[in-house]
């Protein structure tokens, strides 16, 4: 998920380039949210992106879709997109809609992407939960840790490049829920209910395992 700060060409551009990017080492396939429809910021957005895609990623699969239907097709069918690219306000919205999907906003990574260094090919990123601080349980043992050990997981994978490591400390989180330990936001019926130490450790013992 992909947000701009300014309805410019340039940082259009700029974040489109992101999104692109990031669907070639994905599903290569990239949907770009907007309100063209009804906003002359919208109709602006999907030129931009559109001129991008066939200026410099042919490769990538592109469709433009209203961020209102987007919203809807988030809860109908969310394994349909790869990559959503649009704007702060509708990002705003959508992000916390996706992280919902996945059952708590306890189990989503973030990442603030900036532009590849063209020396070095390099992308500087700032990772972390899509939620906040959690200031009301800091301390209690009581925090889903899932999401601020993805967000390193996508560091590996999108500033360092170390793709299999990412994916190795993805498949310790499955196994880990797998094996059917659960924070008080996830818990379920016939679960185990854990605390966040516990699970950390889970994912540690996850991660050697695998790594064996």
């Amino acid at each position: 998920m992909s947000t701009s700060r300014h309805d410019t060409t340039s940082e259009i551009a700029r974040i489109a380039r992101v999104a692109f990017e990031l669907a070639r080492l994905r599903g290569n396939r990239v949907a770009s949210a907007e309100k063209s429809n009804v906003m002359h910021t919208g109709v602006l957005w999907r030129q931009e992106v559109q001129k991008l895609h066939d200026a410099e990623f042919s490769d990538v699969e592109l469709s433009h879709i209203l961020a209102d239907n987007c919203a809807m097709q988030l809860v109908r069918n969310p394994k349909q997109f790869d990559v959503i690219v649009t704007d702060n306000l509708f990002g705003d919205v959508l992000s916390d809609e996706a992280a919902q999907c996945t059952g708590s906003i306890g189990m989503l990574p973030s990442a603030s992407l900036g532009a590849k260094n063209e020396r070095t090919g390099k992308q500087p990123g700032l990772y972390e939960p899509v939620h906040g601080t959690a200031p009301d349980i800091a301390g209690k043992n009581l925090a889903n840790p899932f999401a601020c050990i993805l967000s390193f997981a996508m560091c590996l994978r999108y500033s360092l490049g170390r793709l299999d490591e990412a994916r190795l400390v993805e498949r310790a989180v499955e196994q880990v829920l797998n094996e059917g330990l659960r924070t008080g936001d996830i818990m379920q019926p016939g679960r185990k209910l854990v605390g966040t130490r516990e699970m950390g450790d889970a994912v540690i013992a996850a991660l050697d395992s695998l790594n064996t």
